[in-house]
């Protein structure tokens, strides 16, 4: 599909999170009606609730999909030891529609960074043409320190066919006064 994946290399994406791959895909992220795109600012408050999220690959109707999300910047960028905190998987996704449709493994985490600019990165794998993901047994027990890469290679998933990401900074608490009624 030609898309570039150098937007995916300087924010460092490819590299924290995946390896270099040749994109195949396009992942469409609707937080209602603010679509994501590479780098762009998304409020956590804003991202509380699952997302939209379609998966566009070749006209193949036959593809199934798996979803990924993580935060590669737990708990602070400048220190990121829980690096990558898993946020959400989808696996069994249909080509071309909602991750709804799909089998989710892990329920949606909103972000939540305490510190700094996160990065929440969704990436896309194409599933094997058996179908369904191989082996996945019972779903991560813990969401800190999960790999992508590690995920991938466990399930057969070979490298990603999509990615895009956001950035996301801890919201300021609100400082409405109170009403004493």
């Amino acid at each position: 599909m030609g898309r570039s994946i150098g937007v995916l290399t300087v924010g460092k994406v490819i590299g924290d999170v995946i390896d270099p791959f040749a994109p195949a895909a396009e992942i469409i992220v609707l937080y209602g009606s603010k679509q994501v795109s590479n780098g762009c600012d998304i409020k956590p408050s804003l991202a509380a609730e699952r997302p939209y999220v379609r998966i566009l690959g070749a006209s193949d109707s036959g593809s199934l999909y798996t979803l990924v999300m993580v935060d590669p910047d737990a708990p602070s960028p400048s220190e990121p030891t829980y690096r990558e905190w898993l946020h959400w998987v989808v696996v069994d996704i249909p080509e071309g529609s909602d991750a709804t449709q799909g089998r989710e493994l892990v329920m949606y985490m909103g972000p939540c960074p305490p510190a700094g600019i996160h990065r929440y990165v969704f990436v896309a794998f194409k599933q094997t043409s058996s179908g369904a993901v191989v082996g996945v047994g019972p779903p991560p027990q813990v969401r800190a320190n999960f790999n992508t890469r590690r995920f991938a290679s466990q399930h057969h998933l070979g490298l990603p066919v999509a990615a895009i990401y956001f950035n996301s900074h801890k919201e300021a608490k609100n400082k409405k006064r109170q009403s004493q009624y």
